[in-house]
């Protein structure tokens, strides 16, 4: 404790785990019933009573309230009274004398220590007193139990007694929409308070006043909030005012359920107006198309399966991506260079995985694979603690580690994770971040020597990140990225056994109805110790990520900046032009213009050259629905249920058929199809139909590949990307949703005000047409409208846009046909 104070002031972490700070009062200790004192400050928490003397070079005391024989008042008499002759300072400040008496165990016998204190309280000093008699009545209860239920009953009825301070409000002409109990949590650290929300500001007042009266967050700063699990109950909110950091600026936990999601709607609603909602899925969207990096998207992923920096049970989980500690240079293109993703760390050793297996078919139930996690506060503080020594020195009553079980070695810890027995620990977010402070001890901390007298000091790098200066560590934590980014790395652990104790799932335990309090306290402490398993996000195989064109990796880690080489301009192909225009025509895709617009005819097809229908055939039994076109092919939809392929005859054996086109195939459906359209390769289509279900077929076998119902109504329209990696499809129930064609999973839904008919889109961005006759610009990947332009006078019903993308003609139930083009 010294040595802690020595680094900052009072901190929280001075108190054991689920304990409380009260209250504070200026004191004076007097020392050895003398005249000589230290002034201070004296905290009264929830198990121990923490004197701060005002002398930065004085160490903190901290008396334990368990320890404490008795808390004694003295006797008003002179005779018996200890401080007879003290003069208070100010006559009109009450004085108060009280000590404590402490048994501590001196080496092999018993000894008391006496600690007397004189409080300056302005008010009544009963209060103070009885307070500290009934910590003092807690403390001593035989049951841990029963300990925390009566610490837990003085906690709410101090808060029950106070009220959020109103005079704390920004501005006077705020509106107040709820006011609440709740706890701010920080790493190890629990401080209650009272939350108040009003229609400008988040306010969080500690009831202690600390570490400031009051925390504000301005709610047109917020970017993100995420329901949390605190002790895997939901009770927790954490609130983010940036889009990309693993930090929050504020974590509460409330007491129950009820108001927690109560103030997430308050939140919640405003944000509606403001920013967009992002979900897994349409993160998902943004790493596919490389919008966001590999480093991104697993925070991302991460803060959405309930994982926080304050919270060190759930701390944010990264993967070891690197299999090789051994080797002077890394070889990127090398399969071996990689841990394999596919697996989880206790699976990568295969005899160590056997014995797993036998004692987990001779467990009990309930049965699980590791008795250790792959995260847990003291895995997360074995990398972190030479930049955060106080947490582990909080986590382990004052003291480190063993210096040879302290993290000295990155090799060595992978080998460990490896073969260890009871090892299984993953990595965290800062491995792959550009700060390398946290393998540097660079705050000169004693740690201890080794065995063979090597004194503990920064992380040993292997040999491909090896050097003396601050750069190599630089350099390591960027090769570190680069393996994160390669893109043949994709982290997605199936396995079919309980691979953890049941207490480390979400569901796996229901504390509120365990009403012993001594086993409630045992179930929580083995959750906040033990670690927890993130909530799973995802429940189908994951897609991959699209591979931008390169030309290949560089083999050496000394060029890892040129990781891809660039066509040169002489490379140049007609593609290639042609992929520029496309893009420049996106780009410029708000600034559409009408052109012209005619009158619709009434008939249908007509042949192109001469201006005559060509032939007709009946080919469905109820309205064709939409038709598509590609070589000799002819792909039509009806309202009978099927998509029925067509092949065009030739001209120069049309003499011989009677009709110009011959059925090939047809596509069943069991209710009406809507809507069609092929992918560029025209070696797939996409049908909707009028109850909302999507069908993705192979039209070279005719079968199909996926089939859901994605909409809650008619399907309006539905397209491949470029790429055909995604699927865009529009509804009448007013969602665009995003398809992996892949694995047919939903990664997006974005729901608009009203229906969109038809659209074109590139992969992110959408020009829709709307029931109102509206064509709008959408930015897919931010979830928001960019341009509103005026159209047709009734709904926009179909779309067509050239190969430059540069032109558009739409037609409406205005029965009209509008030409537009791009304006640069």
């Amino acid at each position: 404790l010294r040595y802690l104070r020595k680094l900052s002031l009072f901190s929280l972490l001075l108190l054991n785990l689920e304990e409380y700070y009260f209250e504070q009062h200026t004191a004076n200790h007097i020392i050895n019933k003398d005249d000589r004192s230290e002034r201070g400050s004296l905290k009264i928490c929830s198990k121990s009573a923490i004197f701060e003397p005002d002398e930065i070079c004085l160490p903190i005391i901290k008396i334990p309230l368990r320890d404490c024989i008795s808390i004694e008042a003295p006797e008003d008499n002179e005779t018996n009274n200890p401080f007879t002759g003290y003069v208070a300072e100010e006559d009109y400040l009450l004085t108060y004398f009280f000590f404590f008496v402490v048994r501590y165990l001196f080496f092999k016998y018993l000894g008391k220590t006496e600690y007397f204190f004189q409080l300056d309280v302005p008010g009544k000093v009963e209060d103070v007193v009885q307070t500290l008699l009934q910590l003092y009545r807690a403390s001593h209860l035989e049951k841990l139990g029963d300990q925390v239920a009566m610490i837990t009953a003085i906690l709410q009825s101090r808060l029950a007694r106070a009220s959020f301070d109103k005079n704390r409000f920004q501005n006077v002409s705020e509106t107040l929409h709820m006011e609440c109990k709740a706890e701010m949590v920080t790493p190890l650290v629990i401080n209650p308070g009272h939350v108040c929300i009003t229609d400008a500001n988040l306010y969080f007042q500690p009831l202690n006043g600390y570490p400031k009266p009051v925390v504000q967050i301005m709610l047109l700063n917020v970017r993100r909030i995420y329901k949390r699990r605190h002790g895997l109950m939901p009770l927790g909110l954490e609130v983010f005012c940036t889009e990309n950091d693993a930090c929050s600026d504020i974590y509460l936990k409330f007491y129950n359920t009820q108001d927690r999601d109560e103030l997430y709607f308050y939140i919640a609603t405003y944000l509606e107006n403001h920013i967009t909602e992002h979900t897994a899925e349409s993160y998902m969207l943004q790493w596919q198309r490389g919008h966001i990096s590999n480093y991104q998207y697993l925070l991302h992923l991460n803060n959405l399966a309930d994982r926080s920096c304050n919270d060190l049970s759930q701390y944010p989980v990264f993967p070891w991506i690197v299999a090789d500690y051994t080797s002077s240079e890394l070889d990127l293109t090398k399969p071996e260079t990689f841990r394999d993703l596919s697996k989880p760390i206790g699976a990568m050793n295969k005899e160590r995985l056997e014995r797993l297996l036998v004692r987990y078919r001779e467990m009990p139930e309930p049965k699980f694979m590791y008795g250790s996690h792959y995260s847990s506060p003291g895995y997360v503080l074995f990398y972190l603690f030479r930049v955060a020594p106080e947490y582990m020195l909080c986590l382990q009553n004052g003291k480190f580690d063993h210096p040879d079980r302290m993290f000295n070695s990155i090799a060595e810890t992978w080998k460990n994770c490896l073969d260890g027995a009871t090892d299984f620990k993953e990595l965290i977010p800062e491995f792959y971040e550009n700060d390398p402070n946290f393998l540097i001890n660079s705050l000169k901390l004693d740690l201890g020597k080794r065995q063979g007298g090597k004194m503990v000091e920064g992380v040993e790098l292997p040999p491909w990140a090896s050097g003396n200066d601050t750069q190599d560590y630089f350099t390591n934590l960027e090769l570190q990225t680069v393996c994160l980014q390669c893109t043949h790395n994709s982290w997605g652990v199936l396995f079919h056994l309980v691979l953890f104790h049941s207490l480390t799932y979400e569901g796996g335990v229901d504390l509120n109805s365990i009403m012993n309090p001594n086993e409630r306290v045992a179930l929580l402490t083995q959750i906040l110790e033990f670690g927890q398993t993130p909530k799973q996000l995802f429940t189908i195989p994951h897609p991959r990520k699209i591979i931008p064109k390169f030309k290949g990796l560089s083999r050496s880690s000394k060029s890892l900046t040129e990781q891809s080489e660039r066509v040169s301009p002489g490379e140049e192909s007609f593609e290639d032009l042609t992929e520029e225009s496309i893009t420049l025509a996106w780009n410029n895709i708000t600034k559409l213009k009408l052109d012209d617009h005619q009158k619709i005819h009434k008939d249908y097809f007509y042949s192109i050259a001469f201006g005559r229908r060509q032939d007709s055939l009946m080919g469905h039994d109820d309205a064709v629905s939409k038709i598509c076109w590609h070589n000799d092919r002819l792909y039509s939809a009806s309202w009978d249920s099927t998509i029925k392929v067509w092949h065009c005859v030739p001209d120069e054996i049309l003499s011989t058929k009677r009709h110009r086109f011959e059925l090939l195939a047809e596509l069943d459906h069991d209710v009406s199809v809507n809507t069609i359209n092929l992918n560029a390769a025209h070696t797939m289509l996409v049908s909707g139909t009028k109850e909302g279900t999507i069908s993705i077929w192979d039209v070279t076998t005719a079968t199909v590949l996926h089939q859901l119902a994605y909409h809650s109504g008619t399907v309006y329209d539905a397209a491949f990307s470029p790429d055909s990696r995604h699927l865009l499809s529009t509804g009448a129930d007013g969602c665009f949703k995003v398809i992996d064609v892949q694995t047919g999973m939903l990664i997006s839904s974005m729901a608009s005000e009203q229906p969109q008919r038809c659209f074109n889109w590139d992969g992110n961005n959408v020009l829709s047409g709307c029931q109102s006759g509206e064509l709008v610009v959408w930015d897919l990947l931010a979830g928001k409208i960019i341009e509103r332009i005026k159209g047709h006078t009734g709904a926009v019903t179909c779309m067509w846009m050239n190969e430059q993308c540069s032109s558009i003609i739409t037609g409406g139930e205005d029965r009209r046909i509008m030409f537009w083009k791009v304006q640069y």
